[in-house]
């Protein structure tokens, strides 16, 4: 059997978080996912909050499309110049650096992966930031066979809000038996 490629830049951010001690990386099945979605959208724009060292915003770059652009967020200002490197040399790729919000200039997005600031903080205004038939991509969930679903024996109110909003098409999806991601549509 053969092993599945990883992305030469997925591999790059991987040795900048190693490097850097950053242990909070997108995990290889959500960046398959991300990779999957950026692939849906050959002409969209593509935006992650949360950076990091650029593990996620390279499987989203795996399925970037020629005519795609994509623009990621980083408060770290080290981290965020370290992960600019990784895709220093194609023009499709912004990496700012600061707050979230910075991203609401650059929307709205045919795909976001909101994997830092505004996924508990903002829900609403993630969800804003998505164009008609959008995809978003939250993961770091654990997985609740209940409904309402449940984490540490309470509601799981956050996870509650993308799974019922109005303007979404949502549901969860297990990325490893111990994690779960939610991704959704928003409706046009």
């Amino acid at each position: 059997m053969t092993e599945r490629v990883v992305p030469p830049r997925v591999v790059a951010a991987e040795r900048i978080a190693s490097e850097a001690g950053f242990k909070k990386s997108c995990i290889p099945e959500v960046g398959r996912l991300l990779g999957l979605a950026a692939a849906a959208k050959p002409h969209g724009v593509i935006a992650e909050s949360g950076t990091g060292s650029g593990v996620g915003t390279a499987w989203l770059h795996s399925g970037l499309g020629g005519a795609a652009r994509l623009v990621t967020v980083e408060r770290d200002e080290e981290l965020a110049r370290r992960a600019a490197g990784v895709f220093a040399d194609d023009e499709r790729v912004s990496v700012l650096t600061g707050d979230w919000r910075l991203l609401e200039e650059h929307g709205p997005f045919d795909v976001f992966f909101c994997d830092g600031g505004g996924k508990r903080d903002d829900p609403q205004r993630v969800v804003d930031l998505l164009a008609p038939g959008g995809l978003l991509i939250l993961d770091d969930f654990t997985p609740s066979p209940d409904w309402p679903p449940r984490f540490e024996g309470e509601v799981d109110e956050l996870r509650l809000f993308y799974l019922t909003h109005p303007d979404l098409e949502a549901t969860e999806v297990l990325t490893t038996p111990g994690s779960s991601a939610v991704v959704a549509a928003r409706r046009g």
